[in-house]
């Protein structure tokens, strides 16, 4: 897979943003079930994430028209929690509350899916042990597709007195964020030569993944459903990427300005757009 060592190791996900139309819907979506924390609210916005680390925020854009069905955009976003017995507590708030869309062992972890009131879509998953992630020859991850145990991994939650009414845990962060895009050869320019990602994976037909320190996927990309139109209407408003220090913040711009990327100073850092009109920002977690 390509590297391009542009990014620091432990270059990470923040917070990623939807537009929706009915915002106390979409709240009381990732507060129950996902088991995010409410931080912050008032009539056109919400921030929710864990303890004070904020992962979501959601802008209320009531008249904003639904995303075309051709409009590149979100596939999902994906919540990492930090165990099994947390995957199978999230588990038992779907299967109370909501419904379960489809369970997965990628073999480097174990994931639920389900879809917001607003048809985006969500991961929760638990990452295996990083020694323990199936690789090909060369070393790279080598991510599976197989059924989940469910039975397990919701007696995984019993086992360690987790219910299905606890939020989840304070470990819980933005594991990645998974896009429908219209080109995997414009995105991975972009993700790798402009941004600064590694290609971690990619498969036929149709999907490539990007990451930085070696990690299964920051972003993922697939083109699946024959998108061929830039990002509009509700949805995917913007995601995060955190870079450790002023240092690597200065060094993405450079990087991006010499591309020929259009870049907008925003919230302590930069914006920019990929070549579907996804808009990413970028700035420093110190």
């Amino acid at each position: 897979m390509s590297r391009s060592s542009a990014l620091p190791d432990d270059t990470r996900l923040g917070r990623t943003a939807l537009r929706v139309a009915d915002l106390t819907v979409t709240i009381e979506f990732y507060r129950d079930i996902v088991g995010l924390r409410v931080l912050d609210r008032d009539e056109s916005r919400a921030t929710l994430g864990i303890d004070d680390t904020p992962l979501l925020e959601l802008l209320a854009e009531p008249s904003v028209e639904s995303r075309d069905e051709r409009g590149a955009g979100l596939y999902h976003n994906a919540f990492r929690v930090p165990s099994r017995a947390a995957l199978g507590a999230a588990l038992g708030r779907i299967r109370d509350r909501w419904t379960l869309d489809g369970a997965s062992d990628h073999g480097v972890s174990e994931a639920l899916y389900c879809t917001d009131p607003e048809g985006n879509g969500v991961e929760i998953y638990r990452d295996r042990p990083r020694e323990a992630w199936p690789r090909t020859e060369d070393g790279t991850v080598r991510a599976a597709g197989g059924p989940l145990a469910l039975s397990e991994v919701a007696a995984a939650a019993d086992d360690a007195g987790s219910t299905g009414s606890q939020p989840a845990p304070d470990e819980t962060v933005l594991g990645h964020v998974h896009l429908e895009v219209s080109s995997l050869e414009a995105t991975e320019t972009f993700y790798v030569e402009r941004l600064g990602l590694d290609v971690s994976m990619s498969f036929a037909p149709g999907a490539r993944f990007f990451s930085a320190g070696g990690y299964h996927h920051h972003v993922g990309a697939n083109t699946w459903n024959q998108r061929s139109r830039t990002a509009d209407g509700l949805g995917l408003a913007w995601f995060e990427l955190l870079v450790p220090d002023a240092d690597a913040l200065e060094a993405v711009r450079e990087r991006l300005a010499d591309g020929g990327v259009s870049i907008t100073e925003t919230d302590g850092g930069i914006e920019v757009a990929d070549p579907d009109g996804i808009a990413i920002r970028v700035r420093s977690a110190a």
